[in-house]
């Protein structure tokens, strides 16, 4: 029966992080299935979701752990089951642009929240605006708006919230 494992790592960003990785991941007979990668700071960061049978997980959970010492990385594994879907839910995607400043994370988090809103994936990025080199932040999620949600009602809403705290915003359906 295929088990699933998360695995997330953080190590000083270098050239073949990934390849030695990955291949630890294959040589232990798991199968990556889904992941994020990025740099942060200058640190590498990813996170994966790898399948195997039982015991090519248990494997690669030993194998891990010897990995982050041998390799001066952080790595964290928790088994984990398939995603079930409880309830019909329509996938959105959220763009946000503002001058940067503290909060504006926590402000879109609280607002989705109180609709009982899944924040599916989130993506955030600071940079200097052109010409003026203002500090920008830009926010990018995919949200999963409840079947209960009146989209045009919740739509309105969220761009009153957003032009309150001076956020441009834009929310449409994944295509």
């Amino acid at each position: 029966m295929e088990q699933f494992l998360v695995v997330s790592a953080l190590g000083h960003d270098k050239p073949g992080i990934v390849n030695e990785l990955t291949r630890t991941i294959l040589d232990c007979g798991g199968n990556v299935v889904d992941s994020r990668m990025t740099v942060l700071g200058s640190e590498f960061a990813i996170i994966l979701l790898v399948s195997g049978e039982w015991n090519q997980i248990a494997k690669l959970e030993t194998v891990l752990d010897a990995h982050q010492r041998t390799h001066d990385m952080t790595i964290v594994t928790k088994r984990t089951e398939p995603r079930k879907e409880t309830e019909k839910s329509a996938p959105y995607s959220v763009e946000v642009v503002s001058i940067d400043h503290p909060g504006i994370v926590h402000q879109l988090a609280k607002f989705l929240s109180g609709f009982n809103v899944n924040i599916q994936d989130l993506r955030t990025d600071r940079y200097p605006a052109p010409h003026t080199g203002t500090s920008m932040f830009s926010v990018h999620m995919i949200i999963h708006l409840p079947s209960t949600i009146h989209i045009t009602r919740f739509r309105e809403q969220f761009f009153d919230y957003c032009d309150q705290l001076n956020l441009d915003a834009i929310l449409e359906p994944v295509k």
